[in-house]
């Protein structure tokens, strides 16, 4: 299947083979006539399917085709980095086509706030905002919304997990009930299907396994103790300066930071990222790390969704995420459109029933590399028996047997 097999206008075609897209994927296949249909719909997709552009072309191209002169579409999203990606993607996409769109997102100074009001009483096609922004510009009345034509959640359970829901709820009662709604997921929870019977309208679901990482992503684990994971990694990083692009997710700023000051401290081009950091801090760090200036980035969870950085060469999940769909989506980040990569776990006592869930959840048993010797002793990996660390521990340190101790 081909892009022009859609019936796109030809400004729209130009863009999409200006940004390097050559066939659709399997979800765009199948979601964007959903789309141009005018039916409401569920897309559950992982990260790195295609899953923006699948919403933003049909998107696109209707708006050029019916010349709205009001803000015409809204797309909500969880967090920064991912409004910021998506807004971009839009902007490429709509390179021949005279289309607006404005990225709202915390943080910054006075002058993005003003920056943003001015772009909503100026007037813009498509806003691509994070829901507690939204509301708090919405709170002044100089941003209308009741002319909706298109209302966009991506990563809603994401966005429900980070306390969103009475917000999304507070920002529909400022659209029209008569509207298109997608919402894409990469889980469907409870909660999320509540949310989805509230706003969708007999809506078509589509569903890419999102609970399966890309195949080309090759998995490994080390079991071990907490106090050999930052000796490990060092081991492991020694002389490949063939990985150009390192990603090591975090569950706390306290591991980031920590592991960040240890791994400078040896000698490896590394920096951090968190939310202690400021907004143009960390996309300066992006910049830098898409822009090969450092080898290693460490970071929280915030950027386990909705980075936008191809070519990850090796994801180290330095800490085991609580939930297993995070997972996949932390992994998703190697291995992006068919490339390869390589994903290794670190997995102490009290992460092992976590990780025996993500080995249920993926249908894998993923391969546990023995510990090299200089680290002494390794736990015993038995998830089903682990209770949490909770059970007997012993010594992993070599003993000195020297005769002169």
């Amino acid at each position: 299947m081909k892009f022009k097999d859609f019936n796109f206008k030809s400004s729209v075609l130009d863009g999409i083979e200006a940004i390097g897209f050559q066939t659709p994927t399997p979800i765009q296949e199948e979601t964007i006539p959903i789309i141009q249909s005018g039916k409401d719909l569920i897309g559950i997709a992982q990260t790195g399917t295609g899953k923006t552009a699948a919403f933003v072309l049909p998107i696109i191209d209707q708006i050029i085709r019916k010349d709205y002169q009001y803000v015409s579409t809204l797309i909500l999203a969880p967090t920064r980095e991912l409004v910021m990606q998506i807004d971009r993607q839009i902007e490429g996409l709509a390179y021949f086509v005279d289309i607006s769109s404005i990225a709202v997102y915390g943080g910054g100074d006075g002058a993005a706030w003003d920056s943003q009001k001015n772009a909503f009483t100026q007037g813009a096609d498509i806003i691509v905002a994070t829901p507690g922004r939204l509301l708090s510009h919405l709170a002044f009345n100089y941003l209308d919304l009741s002319q909706l034509k298109h209302l966009v959640l991506d990563e809603a359970d994401k966005m429900l997990d980070m306390g969103f829901y009475d917000d999304i709820k507070k920002i529909l009662t400022y659209t029209p009930k008569e509207r298109q709604s997608l919402l894409f997921s990469a889980t469907m929870p409870e909660k999320i299907n509540k949310l989805a019977s509230e706003i969708l309208v007999n809506p078509e679901r589509i569903s890419f396994s999102g609970s399966k990482p890309a195949e080309g992503v090759i998995q490994a684990a080390y079991v071990l103790y907490d106090d050999q994971k930052n000796d490990l990694i060092a081991y492991l990083l020694k002389d490949k300066e063939d990985l150009k692009n390192i990603l090591v997710f975090t569950s706390t700023k306290k591991n980031c930071k920590s592991l960040y000051s240890d791994l400078t401290r040896k000698g490896f081009l590394a920096k951090d990222i968190h939310s202690d950091l400021e907004q143009n801090e960390r996309i300066e760090v992006l910049r830098e790390f898409k822009n090969h200036s450092f080898q290693i980035l460490i970071a929280t969870d915030i950027l386990s969704r909705g980075i936008d950085i191809e070519n990850i060469d090796l994801v180290i999940n330095y800490d085991i995420p609580a939930d297993a769909e995070d997972y996949v989506h932390r992994i998703g980040r190697t291995a992006r459109a068919k490339s390869e990569g390589l994903a290794i776990s670190l997995i102490n006592e009290k992460d092992q029933q976590n990780f025996g869930k993500i080995e249920k959840l993926i249908e894998t048993d993923i391969f546990k590399i023995p510990l090299p010797p200089f680290l002494g002793k390794a736990p015993e990996y038995s998830p089903k028996k682990n209770n949490g660390g909770k059970y007997k521990k012993f010594s992993h340190k070599k003993k000195n047997f020297s005769k002169n101790k």
